[in-house]
């Protein structure tokens, strides 16, 4: 009879080797999610290999360019594995690289020439035989894995497929069908501590930061950092509405095609000054402000003018920078509202966290959903699905279907629902301006 402390019964399958891969920008407790993962498939006598810089290499496969270890991919061993879980970093890479980039609805999967790229990394894990792939990633990532299914789909009936989970991954932690994703709780840690040094910084000299936090689509990075971090105010997407938004719909809202939510720049600008006239009436003079680097997006388009675009058609929020761009506009409000000049630094925050040292629960979240792909593939026999957790961390499993349009193969963003519970703290916590 099996002690209470008995591993769980193995149960049969009929998988060899697995492949595991880490795609877009990285997150604390990646090396949990990937170590987790791969031990519970070795443990099942199922061997790993760990695909380097996410789909960048699969996708040049080739008769002339085959995949070859070291460079491609590597053998996740016991010994490569020793003391990863709360290691920074990640240990096979990761890469922007987008296999379906051309793929945008299901007839474009048939079509030789946009689906060639997802063809490569197709015949590149079958050159590896290997029997099942483990993507880990945001949802750009996940749309990749939709596809790559999708794709498999099309295949003639006796061709190789290879069942693919997904498990979510991204610090923005604006994922539908998860509460929180891995290193979330880490990143808003150590953005709030680099918020909090600045507001010493700026009490001893009496001055202002305005932190543009990462966070590319929703509010939930720059809201925790915020609340966290004691900042004076903080300003995402969500928060654009009303006076605050000059063209189209808010951001959570439906779109019409080719149609954006554009702020009212000038009316944002002002209400950042306000909180600052009215930190000044409790004797503050100084503060950190935070806005979410999503707020890009919303710009009227001279400024978005020349601003190139990456591989998933994102702005580079880089070129833009918002921060030191929100912080002359305010400086020139605040000396026209008052003939004082107040020094205000834009500074940018999140590159710094995303491969911070996890936290306890980013580490405990990542190692059930890397345990939760094993689960998935071998216990449950599922094939397109997002690993999930709920409650007390218990594992459920979400299919692709749900999280992906199937007309558009487009993932829907969680926004931070406003006036919600946790959109209400924000602005209980911060300086009060009266209207």
């Amino acid at each position: 009879m099996p002690t209470s402390l008995a591993r769980p019964a193995r149960p049969e399958h009929s998988f060899r080797r697995v492949a595991i891969l880490f795609a877009g920008g990285p997150a604390p407790a990646a090396n949990a999610v990937i170590s987790t993962a791969a031990v519970s498939f070795l443990r099942a006598d199922i061997q790993v290999l760990g695909v380097m810089y996410g789909y960048s290499n699969l996708q040049e496969y080739g008769a002339d360019r085959p995949m070859q270890v070291g460079r491609d991919y590597i053998v996740i061993d016991h010994k490569v594995l020793k003391r990863t879980r709360n290691s920074q970093g990640i240990i096979i890479g990761t890469a922007r690289a987008n296999p379906g980039k051309m793929i945008h609805s299901p007839k474009d999967l048939t079509d030789p020439e946009k689906s060639a790229p997802m063809k490569r990394v197709y015949e590149a894990l079958c050159s590896l035989e290997v029997d099942a792939l483990v993507s880990i990633g945001g949802d750009d990532t996940l749309k990749t894995a939709n596809k790559m299914k999708r794709y498999q789909d099309t295949l003639p009936e006796n061709a190789k497929r290879i069942p693919i989970v997904h498990l979510p991954k991204t610090i923005d932690n604006d994922y539908q069908g998860i509460d929180f994703t891995f290193g979330f709780f880490t990143a808003v840690d150590t953005l709030a501590t680099e918020i909090r040094n600045l507001l010493a910084d700026g009490e001893a000299s009496q001055s202002y930061f305005l932190v543009e936090s990462m966070g590319r689509s929703a509010g939930w990075l720059a809201y925790g950092a915020a609340v966290a971090g004691e900042a004076s105010l903080v300003i995402s997407v969500e928060d654009i509405v009303g006076d605050l938004l000059a063209q189209g719909k808010p951001f959570g809202e439906p779109q019409q095609p080719g149609e954006r939510p554009i702020m009212n720049l000038d009316n944002v600008v002002d209400r950042i000054v306000k909180t600052m006239l009215a930190r000044e009436e409790e004797g503050k003079r100084y503060g950190v402000i935070v806005i979410a680097e999503g707020l890009a997006e919303m710009l009227p388009d001279d400024y978005l003018k020349g601003i190139s675009r990456d591989a998933h058609g994102h702005i580079s929020i880089a070129q833009v920078n918002l921060g030191q761009m929100f912080a002359a506009l305010v400086a020139k409000r605040y000396e026209e509202a008052t003939g004082v000049k107040r020094k205000i630094t834009g500074v940018q925050l999140g590159y710094e966290s995303r491969c911070a040292r996890p936290n306890a629960f980013d580490v405990m979240l990542g190692s059930q959903l890397g345990v939760g792909a094993y689960r998935a593939l071998v216990e449950e026999k599922k094939n397109g699905v997002m690993v999930s957790v709920s409650g007390q961390l218990d594992l459920c499993y979400v299919p692709f279907e749900e999280l992906v349009d199937p007309a558009t193969l487009v993932t829907k963003v969680r926004y931070i629902q406003r006036d919600s519970d946790f959109h209400k703290l924000a602005r209980f916590l911060e300086t009060h301006v009266h209207e």
